[in-house]
């Protein structure tokens, strides 16, 4: 059972952008409390970005490069990546906590993205 779909991944070449979205199926809305997360192959999941009651927090390797958001008006969750580099290709998942605080998680199943040198 589906409920956070991803979209927006691709491929695209160093120094480009994509803009991901994160959609709810089941609850129809994103939270205000969630997180962009990304996995390489091989490597461990990392928490690249957070967003809680509009705070935003990111990891040193995205700073400056990558904005998370939420759009109120359709309730979904965005990450815009600027600058993109080749250690930037992974699989990226959205996450949202139901309720806020709560400790529940929901996930996605993620986007893939690769970017190329």
């Amino acid at each position: 059972q589906v409920q956070l779909v991803e979209s927006g991944g691709g491929s695209v070449q160093a120094g480009g952008s994509l803009r991901l979205s994160c959609e709810d199926s089941k609850h129809h809305y994103v939270t205000e409390c969630a997180r962009w997360f990304r996995q390489a192959p091989g490597k461990e999941r990392e928490a690249v970005a957070s967003i809680n009651s509009g705070s935003t927090d990111y990891a040193d390797s995205v700073k400056g490069r990558f904005t998370i958001s939420r759009d109120n008006a359709k309730n979904t969750l965005h990450l815009q990546m600027n600058n993109l580099k080749p250690e930037d290709t992974a699989t990226y998942i959205c996450a949202s906590e139901y309720p806020c605080t709560s400790g529940s998680w929901s996930w996605g199943r993620g986007t893939q993205v690769t970017v190329s040198s």
